[in-house]
């Protein structure tokens, strides 16, 4: 976990540079609006992602060094290292094609990647909507190539986030097709094909680098000009918090099961293809889908100037609070309680500020807990997880944090966003005085 923090340290910072480079060219290059808030939500999946993973919240099924241990047939570590990179590389990738297809085609399964297509948007913060909902690990199954062929575990292990960093470049609407690349690698045109909801795109173009699976089991698409994609899930989020984004499906299935007065559709709802309900819970609980992909409404709460400028104050300094829990992660993990309670502080001011983006009252709550669970930390231990050794007054300076949080919060919530109601309710008296 350490050596993944101390990724995560460059890595971070490289991402969040290239988010900001595309988001210029959108603006001042191509003259576009961009939703600040469905950039926020993106961002900030990611940094519940990489804080659920630091934490090692994953109970392992199956785990690749057991697995390669018993049924390894060649030992490949003779031959040169950069051929075994090459076959741990390929066989990874093909892993991975399968692990996305059943992602894509098993209704529990989909919840653990829903949260991905989330967006209706397609650009380089969508990137970083990744899972927090896989607990169980299991992707050990589809590595059985690679433990065969004796891929060492630790090559394995080393080729996992390099392959995860190599798909972030891909998801932008802003790069052509690529020619002779289009028969090779996957490409932004192919992934675009990936993200949309249209029907003749959906579930296809699942291969994470190397497009030969998708052209060898079936499910290619090539991106057809007579065809813009629309981007999305066809069961809409409605929602800018991640974290309820997560378990949105799981949500929807737990509800189904117990409605249905199929039994055994109880147990094998879980199991059908995705989005399948049973037809006596359909009938009498019908939910909103998008029927028209090219006439549909996105999600987009108009947000005032301040609720935006507020919600990129919180996410900047939510990436600094985890970007020094990763710097100081060797000391900080050393009490493993330590690393848990600074990281659901964190995790948990996603949740806060991500409601209040969706105009939600009970976000003041959550934030005013959070903020006290903060600064009763601060008081207890005498300053924030060791900050003082690195920042003069840092302590200081998230104290300052937590009490802003609460102040902040409140405005929204018991002013800002009740006037926004009195006014929608002039505007509709005065378009109905409009219209007698």
């Amino acid at each position: 976990m350490e050596a993944y923090a101390t990724a995560l340290l460059y890595a971070i910072p490289s991402f969040t540079l290239l988010v900001i480079i595309e988001t210029l060219f959108i603006v001042f290059i191509k003259k576009l609006d961009i939703n600040h808030l469905d950039i926020i939500s993106s961002l900030s999946s990611g940094i519940t992602n990489v804080i659920k993973d630091s934490l090692g919240v994953l109970l392992i099924i199956l785990s690749y060094p057991w697995l390669v241990s018993k049924i390894a047939v060649i030992n490949i570590e003779s031959i040169s290292y950069s051929w075994i990179i090459f076959i741990a590389f390929i066989t990874y990738d093909f892993a991975s094609y399968w692990n996305h297809r059943l992602n894509h085609k098993v209704n529990i399964f989909w919840n653990r990647h829903v949260i991905h297509h989330s967006s209706e948007e397609f650009n380089l913060p969508c990137a970083l909507r990744q899972s927090i909902s896989v607990i169980l690990g299991f992707f050990a199954v589809f590595l059985i190539p690679a433990a065969l062929l004796g891929v060492p575990a630790k090559i394995i292990a080393l080729i996992a986030p390099i392959h995860l960093f190599m798909q972030f470049w891909y998801h932008t609407v802003h790069i052509p097709k690529l020619g002779f690349l289009e028969y090779i690698i996957v490409t932004p045109s192919q992934h675009r094909v990936h993200h949309a909801i249209n029907e003749e795109y959906i579930d296809k173009n699942l291969a994470a680098i190397f497009c030969i699976w998708d052209r060898i089991f079936g499910t290619f698409q090539e991106e057809l000009d007579e065809v813009p994609p629309v981007f999305g899930v066809l069961k809409p989020a409605e929602t800018w918090n991640p974290i309820l984004i997560n378990f949105q499906h799981t949500w929807r299935i737990i509800q189904d099961a117990w409605r249905t007065n199929d039994w055994k559709a109880k147990f094998t709802i879980w199991f059908k293809p995705t989005g399948w309900r049973p037809s006596d819970v359909e009938k009498k609980y019908p939910r909103n889908s998008i029927k028209d992909v090219y006439n549909f409404k996105k999600y987009n709460n108009n947000p005032s100037k301040a609720l935006i400028i507020w919600s990129y104050f919180q996410l900047t300094f939510t990436g600094f609070l985890l970007m020094f829990m990763f710097y100081n992660y060797p000391v900080i993990a050393k009490e493993g309680n330590l690393i848990l309670i600074n990281g659901a502080i964190i995790f948990a001011g996603i949740y806060g500020y991500t409601t209040i983006m969706d105009e939600k009252k009970i976000g003041l709550w959550v934030e005013i807990i959070r903020s006290i669970a903060g600064l009763f930390c601060i008081y207890y231990w005498g300053n924030w997880f060791g900050i003082d050794q690195y920042i003069q007054y840092g302590s200081i300076l998230v104290v300052f944090y937590f009490c802003l949080t609460i102040l902040g919060t409140y405005y929204f919530t018991q002013i800002q966003f009740k006037k926004a109601v009195k006014q929608q309710q002039i505007n509709m008296v005065e378009d109905e005085l409009k219209q007698i």
